[in-house]
């Protein structure tokens, strides 16, 4: 069973998420260290600076909240998706995928061209009715409550999500 599905906002989690960031206690910088022993702690220490004060996390949340966000039921618990209609005559499905460790937000930026081409220049004919689902575990979907989640049960459920999805 597929439902649609709005990501949630908390801003207690992100005071929550600021005021650990704030707690880090840093580890000494080791002499001679370079990349190959692991982050640069100054550029660590941006990052996090950048995230509890610069970082919008409601503004991106809002605008990834524009996307058509469902939940579909399999066997492991709720897998989350993105699912965008084509703007062309007669739209090819595709299932966009990313790996671990990742997210369903690296193919956002490629989502406008295979959705809507004509407004980029090319053949309306060519668009896609485009499924991007976030692996068991990740974004907004349920982590397995059982083992047994590998590639060959992420390939299942992606064809159920397709098959589903298409109607």
């Amino acid at each position: 069973m597929i439902r649609p599905f709005l990501p949630p906002f908390s801003q207690p989690a992100v005071d929550d998420l600021r005021h650990r960031l704030r707690q880090t206690r840093w580890p000494e910088i080791v002499s001679g260290a370079d990349s190959s022993t692991g982050v640069d702690r100054g550029f660590l220490q941006d990052l996090c600076g950048y995230w509890m004060n610069t970082f919008n996390w409601k503004s991106q949340l809002d605008r990834v909240a524009t996307l058509n966000h469902n939940r579909y039921q399999a066997r492991e618990g709720h897998i989350h998706f993105i699912h965008e209609k084509g703007k062309g005559p007669s739209q090819l499905p595709l299932i966009l995928t990313h790996g671990w460790p990742g997210s369903f937000l690296e193919m956002l930026k490629i989502l406008p061209l295979l959705t809507d081409p004509a407004a980029y220049g090319h053949d309306a004919a060519d668009a896609f009715d485009v499924v991007i689902p976030s692996l068991p575990g990740f974004g907004y979907s349920d982590k397995p409550a059982q083992p047994g989640m590998n590639f060959f049960r992420v390939a299942e459920i992606w064809a159920e999500l397709n098959e589903r999805s298409r109607v």
